[in-house]
C-alpha cells in the first residue's frame, strides 16, 4: 500500500467576505506552524475587528491527526468550528489556522444557516489562497568515515534528499531529510554500506 506523505498547506494569509440575511462573516486563513502563532494571528484579527460579536475558529497544525482545534466562541455547539475544520479536512490542509469573525446582522440564521456561512467564508477564504503541496519527512543521522564520502552522496543524489547539517568528529554525521514513502528504501541503500562502517541512525 502506497504511504500517503504529503499534504498541502497555504502560502500566505487570505480574507474573505460573505453574507447572509444582513450578517457579516469575514473569513481570514492564515500558515500557522503553531499554537503561538495562532494565539498571535487570533488577537491580530480581533484588533481589526474590536467589535464583533463572534471570532470562531479552527486550526490543523504538524503532520499529527489529532493536533486539530475547533471553537465556536458562543455560537451553537457544532455551529461554526466544526465547518471550519472540515473544509480544512476536506482539503487536506495543515499547518492553517481558519478564523471567521460575525457581525450580527439582526436575523437569526439557525443552525443550518449557520454551518452554511461559516463554511462558505472559510471556503472563500482558501479559494484565494496558493495552496503549496509539501511532504512529510523523517530525519536520518549518517555516520561514515570520510573516505565514504563519495559512496554517500551518490545515495543523496539518487533519491535527492535534503542535507540539513554536517558535523565532522571522528567521523562525518550528516544529517538528512527523507520522505515518509522513501524511508525504507534509503535506509536499506545506506544499510547495504554497513560494511564500509557506515551506519544509519
Amino acid at each position: 500500500m502506497a504511504i500517503e506523505d504529503t499534504y498541502y498547506t497555504i502560502a500566505e494569509s487570505t480574507e474573505s467576505l460573505f453574507k447572509d440575511k444582513g450578517s457579516k462573516f469575514f473569513g481570514f486563513a492564515f500558515p500557522a506552524n503553531d499554537e503561538d502563532e495562532v494565539k498571535f494571528y487570533l488577537e491580530e484579527v480581533k484588533k481589526k475587528h474590536p467589535k464583533a460579536r463572534h471570532y470562531c475558529y479552527a486550526y490543523r497544525l504538524g503532520t499529527d491527526d489529532d493536533n486539530f482545534r475547533a471553537n465556536d466562541d458562543g455560537e451553537p455547539s457544532g455551529s461554526a468550528g466544526k465547518p471550519i475544520l472540515n473544509v480544512l479536512l476536506s482539503n487536506n490542509l495543515r499547518n492553517v489556522f481558519v478564523v471567521v469573525v460575525r457581525y450580527f446582522g439582526g436575523t437569526l440564521l439557525g443552525v443550518p444557516g449557520l454551518i452554511n456561512a461559516y463554511k462558505m467564508a472559510t471556503q472563500e477564504a482558501l479559494e484565494l489562497a496558493k495552496f503549496e503541496e509539501k511532504t512529510i519527512n523523517e530525519t536520518l543521522e549518517i555516520l561514515f568515515n570520510i573516505q565514504y564520502m563519495n559512496d554517500v552522496m551518490r545515495i543523496i543524489k539518487k533519491y535527492d534528499l535534503n542535507i540539513l547539517s554536517q558535523d565532522y568528529t571522528d567521523r562525518y554525521i550528516l544529517s538528512i531529510e527523507v520522505r515518509l514513502s522513501l524511508l525504507d528504501e534509503v535506509k536499506a541503500d545506506f544499510e547495504e554500506m554497513s560494511f564500509m562502517g557506515v551506519e544509519v541512525k
